[in-house]
């Protein structure tokens, strides 16, 4: 069932789980992960960044499109971390069901000010929007740069955009985590900013973070959490695997173990989520909206 982000995103909202945002740049990715996804009864969120959308290209976002109206499981699909208006509107017309326009690295009223104009674009169409507040960190310096979410600016920055969900910074870092930085969340502060805006927050750079610590923020206020790293370690590391026998050469030898390997982080990620089984709760009258024609207003059911 492909619906819109907002009709995903507000069950979980209501019932204090997240859902998977996996990542994908590629077809196989794509199929094990709704595979797995069905297997687990789990809501799911293919997100796919720019970049990505480079490399699939628009004609297999229509067969990802064509995938998720027949699975039972409710899905969106989400433009990652993009830049531009411009791209945006591609995006929405290319099928996307939720969109995000980063502008996080901007100064607080320019971003609000970008971000608002993106869900006067979206929400004309149905199309959900997430924004982002603060700055998720990066590897590459000792303290990670990060720039955490201030409750009190979250507040005024829901009110000013009508951003339908929030990602937040509250001490995630995008990316694997070298040997010698421990990631530490602040739990409180997500629940302080919950508890301000009261609408879906998100989690990036979710990957490589103690479980214990994402499963009790996927409790305590996030309803998205980001997944890329991860997964694509775990496809491509079975991949070059498999590829020490030379003599292989053909896709169904070398595709399906490299497959199951991604599904076995996916299905980890599902359960400590709290997503799994969690499929159910949109299977009631009026809970979702289905958007049969890419139209992105969808048709209750």
């Amino acid at each position: 069932m492909l619906i819109s982000g907002h009709d995903l995103l507000d069950v979980a909202h209501q019932n204090s789980f997240a859902i998977p945002a996996f990542n994908v740049a590629d077809y196989h990715m794509f199929n094990g992960l709704i595979e797995i996804s069905e297997k687990k009864n789990s809501p799911v969120i293919i997100a796919i960044h720019p970049n990505e959308v480079n490399l699939l290209g628009f004609d297999t976002l229509r067969a990802i499109r064509e995938r998720l109206h027949r699975s039972p499981v409710p899905a969106s699909i989400h433009w990652d971390h993009g830049a531009t208006a411009d791209q945006m509107v591609a995006a929405i017309q290319g099928g996307f069901t939720s969109v995000m326009l980063d502008a996080s690295a901007e100064a607080f009223d320019e971003n609000i000010a970008q971000t608002g104009r993106a869900v006067e674009i979206a929400h004309a169409v149905g199309v959900s929007v997430e924004g982002e507040l603060g700055t998720i960190g990066k590897m590459e310096s000792a303290d990670g740069g990060i720039i955490y979410t201030d409750p009190s600016d979250a507040v005024t920055f829901v009110e000013r955009t009508g951003v339908d969900s929030l990602a937040v910074a509250i001490g995630t870092r995008h990316g694997i985590y070298p040997s010698n930085i421990t990631p530490k969340l602040k739990l409180d502060l997500l629940r302080e900013i919950k508890a301000a805006v009261g609408i879906p927050l998100v989690l990036h750079g979710g990957s490589n973070n103690p479980d214990d610590e994402i499963g009790e923020a996927a409790r305590s206020g996030v309803n998205k959490i980001n997944i890329s790293s991860d997964i694509k370690v775990a496809f491509f590391d079975k991949v070059r695997e498999v590829l020490q026998d030379t003599s292989l050469r053909e896709p169904d030898a070398i595709m399906p173990p490299a497959v199951e390997a991604m599904q076995a982080v996916a299905s980890q990620k599902i359960d400590l989520f709290g997503a799994a089984g969690k499929a159910d709760l949109y299977r009631t009258p009026a809970a979702y909206k289905v958007d049969l024609f890419g139209t992105g207003k969808g048709e209750t059911y």
